[in-house]
């Protein structure tokens, strides 16, 4: 079992988007990330991990939470283009990948993630829910997130014990690069991109769904609630949305419940080809990201070629089971005789 470095991932924009003002979703502010990233990095210490590589920034969410700890432990920065955004997130894994990584823990939401993928396709990571709309990160303990990481890090249980490879869907525009995401691909019936989280249905068209969540909050939510599509299953969802169809009641952000006119879905297998064409916007993991033409053409396939997610659960478990927190008691007094 080879281990290596933990990558630190702290997106400092997220958890602050317009959803805060048209729906209730609740603030993670800066102050709230360091402490996670703190408590997240103590865990690690714990388990035997002692180097760590992190993206830096301006706000210095990674950099603060490193003050005081353990001085045996390496904190270094990767190089990042400096702009901000998800240019410096997609530099940064892409580093960690080229720098020998064990694992990359993130702090963000699905686009923060999908980021990262966008530099490391099948980055090994434990994520960190601090934004909105999230599917692929949870909301979980950081010192657990911590401690989990540090085992793979350590080499104390082994990535093919602990992790499984996520579904993403693999998007080819029209003379365009390549593009992915990780939860929902999907054609919006707009010209601009505006603020870039979508919160109304009402110029929805195609969905695309990896995963199909009815717990979830967001364009998941109104799959899973048709026809759910969880994480390990190997099949993936396509609704169509428009006048006509039949009303769903959906959380569409925290707090925020809206109807959807659902024309169509259907299951597909992966590898299945959909193809959606212009004009509008194509919305990736909840955000626009990508204007589209008159007759512009979309592939969209879903593949399980992406991040492998690691159940912190499992690796601790693995751990109890190995005795790996377990500490030798010193005998005799203590003076050692």
């Amino acid at each position: 079992m080879a281990g290596g470095p933990i990558g630190i991932i702290a997106n400092p924009a997220s958890g602050k988007d317009i959803r805060r003002l048209v729906a209730h979703g609740s603030v993670f502010d800066n102050q709230e990330k360091r402490s996670m990233v703190r408590r997240a990095v103590l865990g690690a210490l714990a388990a035997g991990a002692g180097e760590f590589l992190f993206m830096p920034g301006p706000h210095r969410l990674v950099e603060d939470a490193f003050d005081g700890l353990a001085s045996n432990a390496t904190f270094t920065p990767v190089t990042v283009p400096g702009v901000g955004g998800p240019l410096d997130t997609v530099a940064a894994a892409r580093a960690m990948c080229e720098a020998g990584a064990a694992v990359v823990v993130t702090f963000g939401g699905d686009g923060t993630n999908r980021a990262v993928a966008k530099g490391w396709l099948d980055v090994p990571v434990i994520a960190l829910s601090t934004g909105t709309n999230n599917v692929f990160p949870r909301m979980m303990e950081a010192t657990v997130a911590g401690m989990a990481a540090g085992l793979v890090a350590a080499a104390g249980v082994g990535i093919e014990e602990v992790a499984r490879q996520a579904k993403r869907v693999q998007i080819q525009p029209e003379g365009r690069p390549e593009d992915l995401a990780l939860i929902d691909a999907v054609l919006v019936a707009e010209r601009f991109l505006g603020a870039r989280a979508v919160w109304a249905p009402g110029a929805i068209r195609t969905l695309v769904l990896a995963r199909a969540e009815p717990a979830a909050i967001g364009f998941s939510a109104i799959g899973g609630l048709l026809q759910p599509i969880a994480a390990e299953d190997d099949a993936a969802l396509v609704v169509e949305v428009g006048d006509g169809g039949s009303p769903l009641l959906a959380p569409i952000a925290p707090g925020l419940f809206e109807e959807v006119l659902v024309k169509s879905v259907r299951r597909i297998e992966l590898g299945e080809v959909v193809e959606v064409t212009g004009p509008g916007v194509l919305a990736l993991d909840g955000e626009r990201e990508s204007p589209l033409g008159e007759g512009v053409k979309v592939r969209m396939t879903v593949v399980r070629d992406g991040p492998r997610v690691i159940d912190a659960g499992r690796a601790l478990r693995l751990a109890a089971c190995r005795g790996l927190f377990l500490r030798q008691q010193s005998s005799g007094g203590p003076d050692g005789n």
